[in-house]
């Protein structure tokens, strides 16, 4: 195979330079994908700053990427050469363990990851198993699918895995690059949605976002108002909060669905919970099958991500504005590497 040609960082906080790899021979349950567009997510700076512990160098960032289907391995099944897709944070999974064979590959002990031990989407070609090669709608724009393969499927599975109906009243926490995604979905989904912001510079995009009410997180009496009225919490923030006032905001059985990496723990007063039977949960990706939902939804009901475009030559200045928290609200580039 010819060589693949990217972008990496060679330690921990470096700038990303020109990088060049033999990928060797193409594993009979690959594919190969000849990538078009890659979003940046926060997940990558993370990985970039080995902030998880398990990063290893040269590291080629990027687990959001779309393109076509270059080669293919002997037992891929289903796909075809020329055939666009996306690949997201998972690469492949065992197919052997009770979450794989129960649909849940996302939940996979042994799954692998598109950036960890592996080279991502910063190139012109990524590779993964073709399992999670995941076909796109025609209806969906190469460069707007990207973000939904992490960032999008990251709030979208948690509402599909715990229950949520067009019934319900949500609030979603954080109006950023999870959370403007969130408010779409929750809109189209037919439920009340309550966007939870610090900002109030965001109060107008939020509603246009899909938001049928808006609060001030930092507004107090605005807070206390809402005691015990929502259904769904959707947290997309890395931030602590004020958690028991978040509880309070739940009504009797309401959930709390955590999405957003936060580092510190979560102190929960029981009787919280047990009073008035509320739960608190998590969620990660969603398996090929959920993300594969998701697409469809999306074309159906006219999602996408807000995003700005670089060339993938501009990376490290698509970065630095990432980190700035000027992106609004998903970074996208474009492969601009020399045919």
């Amino acid at each position: 195979m010819a060589v693949i040609h990217a972008y990496a960082a060679k330690s921990a906080g470096a700038a990303l330079e020109p990088f060049e790899y033999d990928p060797g021979p193409l594993a009979d349950n690959q594919v190969e994908v000849a990538v078009t567009h890659c979003g940046i997510c926060h997940s990558d700076l993370s990985m970039l700053e080995n902030e998880w512990g398990m990063t290893a160098y040269p590291l080629v960032p990027g687990h959001e990427a779309s393109g076509v289907i270059a080669a293919m391995g002997s037992q891929v099944k289903g796909l075809k050469i020329g055939q666009r897709v996306g690949v997201g944070w998972q690469s492949g999974s065992c197919m052997a363990c009770p979450q794989c064979m129960g649909g849940d590959h996302n939940l996979c002990p042994s799954s692998a990851a598109t950036i960890v031990g592996h080279h991502g989407g910063f190139a012109d070609r990524v590779r993964c198993d073709w399992q999670f090669a995941v076909p796109l709608p025609d209806a969906l724009k190469p460069e707007d699918v990207g973000p939904l393969f992490c960032g999008g499927v990251t709030v979208f599975n948690p509402m599909l895995q715990y229950g949520l109906l067009p019934t319900h009243r949500i609030g979603v926490i954080g109006i950023g690059g999870l959370g403007h995604m969130a408010l779409q979905f929750a809109n189209k989904w037919g439920c009340e949605v309550t966007a939870f912001t610090s900002s109030e510079s965001k109060r107008d995009e939020a509603i246009k976002l899909g938001a049928h009410n808006v609060v001030n997180s930092r507004d107090s009496n605005a807070m206390s108002q809402l005691a015990g009225s929502l259904d769904y919490i959707l947290s997309t923030v890395n931030v602590p909060l004020d958690w028991q006032t978040i509880l309070g905001a739940l009504a009797p059985k309401g959930k709390l669905l955590v999405v957003g990496a936060v580092l510190e723990p979560i102190p929960v007063p029981a009787m919280s919970l047990i009073m008035a039977e509320r739960a608190i949960g998590g969620s990660p990706i969603g398996s090929p099958a959920t993300i594969a939902k998701m697409l469809d939804f999306c074309a159906r009901h006219k999602i996408s991500p807000q995003i700005e475009t670089f060339p993938m030559s501009k990376v490290n200045e698509a970065l630095e504005h990432l980190k700035a928290g000027n992106a609004r609200y998903r970074i996208v580039l474009e492969n601009d590497f020399a045919a």
